[in-house]
């Protein structure tokens, strides 16, 4: 465990926050957005925080592949389960995301007929495929999500589905690319108001995606808007390094793509990864993202060559958005509008073990992350 403890010691980590605090401007604000929920939970647990000065704000973003799907997704998944008998298999934390009256995939199970029809967690995509090919009597869905670094495996598991000829598997498709999201941040209309953008002087760019695509994508960012971003490793030495390059770049009035993750990402990335998801996905026209609304080219769908393996295809599903509960602030939170604490649900309706969004759900989650791991700073003694 050597190689991961020079990562979290405590004594380098105050040695980069005085960094930090010696190069900081006292006359200026810097708020960087982490966009990965990784970079998010690592914030949370480490209490790098703590070691930042005052002026230094660090802000969540939409990275977290469970709180970015909409309601609408996990209620088609619950009508293949229940009103077409099939078996959807997903992953642990999809389970308990809340959908539509009252139900999730983990209530819904309940209402069903496991002869003919289940909900089950799988750790991965080949779990589910492996279940088809035990089962051939019962239709298995895997229900798909996540960026970029959960792509390439869903697309091994439909490339080896066609070659079996395996008739009673298929996906249900909800990956989404991190740099549309990036985009619509950034796009965000500027002045007062619920949709305001949120004011930001650069990223902390996310990990184990940049190793899958590389740091040329986020090109854009410094060339169209002029704000720097450093692809960081999940530790919280990577992170408090990431800032420190951050800060130098703001000083410094440029905006450029830094990698502080050399260890494991590159310019170009993993270029067979990229093939294989070429092979099977295209863009969609247009997806849904929970708080960020329909974005263009920001998901993929399975090609026409794989669509006897597309649950969309072969079910005839069709999508429709439905709206949050009116009282989570989960679409705020994802745009870094808001912070945990500002929801008024937060930490007394809502906690992981009840959740009524799904920031409360995943371990990536900010509400879940801040929760657990400091959610008695920014909360009000009185309402504490």
């Amino acid at each position: 465990m050597k190689y991961v403890d020079e990562f979290r010691d405590g004594k380098l980590a105050r040695g980069i926050g005085a960094a930090i605090a010696r190069e900081a401007d006292p006359a200026r604000n810097y708020a960087f957005m982490e966009f990965c929920g990784g970079h998010t939970h690592a914030i949370s647990r480490y209490g790098v925080v703590d070691l930042l000065p005052a002026n230094v704000r660090m802000i969540h973003g939409p990275g977290c592949p469970v709180c970015v799907l909409p309601v609408g997704r996990i209620d088609m998944a619950i009508r293949l389960a229940m009103e077409r008998a099939v078996t959807i298999c997903t992953y642990g934390d999809c389970l308990r995301v809340p959908a539509s009256g009252g139900l999730s995939l983990l209530k819904a199970r309940a209402r069903l007929d496991k002869s003919r029809a289940d909900i089950r967690m799988v750790y991965s995509a080949a779990d589910a495929l492996a279940l088809a090919q035990r089962e051939p009597q019962r239709e298995v869905v895997f229900l798909a999500i996540g960026f970029e670094t959960t792509t390439p495996p869903t697309a091994l598991v439909l490339r080896q589905a066609r070659a079996l000829g395996l008739a009673n598997f298929s996906v249900l498709c909800n990956h989404v690319l991190t740099p549309a999201a990036i985009r619509a941040i950034l796009h965000a209309p500027a002045g007062a108001g619920a949709e305001a953008r949120v004011k930001l002087d650069g990223f902390v760019g996310p990990a184990h995606v940049s190793t899958v695509i590389g740091s040329r994508p986020y090109d854009f960012v410094a060339e169209q808007h002029h704000k720097p971003v450093v692809i960081a490793g999940f530790e919280p030495l990577d992170v408090m390094q990431s800032i420190l390059m951050l800060i130098r770049q703001v000083n410094d009035g440029r905006a450029e793509i830094e990698n502080e993750f050399t260890r494991a990402v590159t310019r170009e990335g993993n270029l067979k990864a990229q093939a294989l998801v070429d092979e099977v996905f295209t863009l969609r026209a247009s997806y849904e993202w929970r708080g960020l609304g329909s974005l263009p080219d920001s998901a993929l769908r399975i090609r026409p060559e794989f669509a006897a393996w597309d649950a969309e295809a072969k079910f005839g599903l069709d999508y429709a958005p439905v709206a949050d509960h009116k009282s989570c602030e989960c679409g705020t939170i994802l745009r870094g509008e808001k912070r945990p604490a500002d929801c008024k649900l937060f930490g007394t309706a809502c906690t992981p073990e009840t959740p009524m969004g799904s920031c409360m759900v995943s371990s990536e989650g900010a509400c879940a992350a801040h929760y657990n791991y400091g959610r008695f700073r920014d909360v009000p003694v009185a309402a504490a």
